[in-house]
């Protein structure tokens, strides 16, 4: 994965975290994640930071439940409150933080974290990705490359899409650059895939599909339909 050119991010709030996320009260570890991150593409990258330069601070927390039979593989950091419950699935690297649920049927996987108090349900998905604290994926839904806000709703059977498929058959690993449209201009991620941005407290209705680069402000109502791109502001109101 590349880094993201830092040219349009020193002048644009719109690709900053905290235009997304409110980072008060999601505990140290999203919080500082967060801070560390000039802008929303810089966030997967701190992620893997966290999880691999962070690991042996990790590891000296206290130990969340991990039911027997859930499947956990390679490093899994459960906080002290979390819970992965029996049949849940859980790849690491990845962090489970206080108050957070993997219930049943569900996988997180590849570089994750999963903020205080999320749920994920059964058949849900989650790789490479930060829900930041309070998120509901409580139905079959996917979200991959992506960053989620505070008390976002995920309903049944949404997903981001992360990789370009419209130069030919699907490359992996993937060779295209994911850019973002803000203004009518084309912004690079520096990424491959890069899924979506969901700000604090919008809802994703049943069966909501995202482009890639897809950035939604915090509290924009979106009334049900199949297909969302681009930019939306912070407030907006989508039918």
């Amino acid at each position: 994965m590349r880094s993201a050119p830092s040219t349009a991010s020193a002048v644009d709030t719109r690709l900053a975290p905290s235009y997304y996320i409110r980072p008060d009260g999601l505990g140290p570890h999203v919080t500082e994640l967060l801070a560390t991150c000039r802008t929303v593409f810089d966030i997967k990258s701190a992620m893997a930071a966290v999880l691999a330069d962070g690991a042996e601070r990790l590891r000296d927390q206290d130990r969340g439940v991990v039911e027997d039979g859930a499947l956990l593989q390679g490093e899994v950091f459960v906080q002290a409150g979390a819970r992965i419950e029996a049949g849940a699935q859980v790849i690491g690297p990845v962090l489970i933080c206080s108050g957070a649920v993997v219930s049943a049927g569900a996988m997180v996987r590849d570089h994750s974290v999963i903020g205080p108090g999320c749920r994920i349900g059964f058949g849900a998905e989650v790789t490479r990705s930060l829900l930041a604290g309070h998120v509901f994926m409580k139905h079959p839904c996917f979200v991959g490359d992506s960053v989620i806000g505070r008390r976002v709703n995920i309903g049944s059977f949404c997903s981001t899409t992360g990789l370009r498929c419209d130069r030919g058959p699907v490359a992996e690993p993937a060779i295209e650059e994911i850019t973002v449209n803000l203004d009518g201009k084309r912004l690079p991620t520096g990424q491959t895939k890069f899924g979506a941005v969901i700000g604090d407290e919008v809802a994703l209705p049943a069966g909501t599909v995202l482009s890639p680069g897809t950035l939604i402000g915090p509290g924009t109502v979106i009334y049900p339909r199949d297909h969302i791109g681009g930019f939306l502001p912070a407030g907006s109101r989508v039918r």
